[in-house]
């Protein structure tokens, strides 16, 4: 990337990231509600964990570190919103094309819109354990806000995610994670 001017443009629009608040937790008035970066960064952080060889690791890393950048443009649209899939697809690639632009349409700008698009289709390994890290990492957010405001119950973000984890190390995570929310319940009562 050799153009300073459009890296500082690309970094200031998505530093919208760290100061948007993710809806689902505002929605459930969690006053101290993570950000869109807080989570993609701990997504990061998930994928660095992968114990699988079928899977490229450094893509995973690389798709998890921009699996929500479209949201510093388009916001973060959820199931809730009252938009269309299709049309929360339409905002979110249109603001991928806006930050392509702005880094000048080079190679990285262009791999970073490549791994969105593998992520948003949700057909290779590591798109699909992706989107399984996706969901697992709001649930541990919702035990960790649980545990933090004592008499809140945020179980449609757990029933929004059975049956759908693929994985099966997520699947042994998100079995520990219920373990230990269903254990921080019954010490609160």
């Amino acid at each position: 990337m050799s153009d300073p001017r459009g890296v500082l443009r690309f970094l200031h629009t998505i530093e919208n990231l760290k100061r948007t608040k993710r809806t689902g937790w505002v929605d459930q008035q969690i006053p101290d509600a993570e950000s869109i970066a807080d989570h993609m960064h701990r997504m990061g952080v998930l994928a660095l964990l992968i114990d699988d060889p079928s899977l490229d690791r450094t893509r995973a890393i690389k798709m998890a570190i921009v699996h929500d950048l479209a949201e510093a443009i388009a916001g973060d649209i959820t199931p809730h919103s009252g938009v269309s899939k299709e049309e929360k697809y339409r905002l979110e690639l249109e603001a991928m094309d806006e930050l392509v632009t702005l880094l000048g349409h080079s190679k990285e700008a262009l791999e970073i819109k490549a791994l969105w698009e593998e992520y948003e289709a949700g057909e290779s390994p590591e798109a699909l354990y992706v989107k399984d890290l996706d969901k697992f990492e709001m649930i541990v957010q919702a035990v960790e806000y649980e545990k933090r405001h004592e008499g809140k119950r945020l179980d449609s973000f757990f029933k929004s995610t059975d049956g759908k984890f693929k994985h099966p190390t997520v699947k042994r995570w998100v079995a520990e994670l219920h373990k230990e929310r269903q254990e921080a319940m019954q010490s609160a009562q």
